[in-house]
């Protein structure tokens, strides 16, 4: 009986799971951008629920001189998501009145120096701000806007939000390696 059991349990486990991973449009928007906001909401979460719970101390940790700390990277993953916004939308990059998110953006020796001594929440506040924004404009939009090409670009508005998803899958993967540091 207690094999029994263990093997209900454990095919009710696997069916959750498989149902938890599908891709379906989020409400309220049209098909191909639905999808897309439906995998940057997935992985704002998961990066999310990777620093949550971080201190200020982890927050600020340099793996190394040439590193980024987690605050930073977060505030990153923000200004290239507020970037994407502007170009995709009003077809320009940053002005001179939005030079913290250049900052942001490019990060190295001069983020390293601004971008600290502050709580994980605060970087992630920020990132909600900006998605929240996000997701605003993309409801905005239908999937032939999606599959237009960005203005004096050789690109279309779907491949720069994919691009914004995959800057957030490959951060996130450096954020969780510099976390595992910290640990050890």
């Amino acid at each position: 009986m207690k094999k029994f059991a263990i093997t209900i349990v454990f095919f009710m486990f696997c069916s959750i799971s498989v149902n938890a991973q599908t891709i379906e449009p989020a409400k309220g928007y049209d098909t191909q951008i639905g999808n897309i906001v439906s995998m940057l909401n997935d992985l704002k979460r998961r990066v999310t629920n990777s620093v949550r719970n971080l201190t200020r101390e982890e927050t600020d940790f340099l793996l190394d001189e040439n590193a980024n700390r987690i605050g930073a990277m977060i505030y990153h993953l923000a200004a290239t998501e507020k970037y994407y916004q502007l170009y995709t939308f009003e077809n320009r990059g940053f002005n001179k009145d939005e030079r913290e998110w250049e900052a942001a953006l490019n990060l190295g020796e001069n983020g390293r120096k601004q971008f600290q001594n502050k709580p994980i929440q605060y970087y992630l506040d920020i990132w909600n701000d900006v998605r929240k924004e996000t997701l605003r404009l993309l409801k905005t939009k239908t999937d032939n806007w999606f599959v237009s090409k960005v203005r004096n670009s050789n690109m279309n508005n779907h491949w720069a939000w994919y691009h914004v998803m995959e800057h957030q899958a490959n951060h996130m993967g450096q954020i969780r390696l510099i976390i595992k540091r910290i640990d050890n």
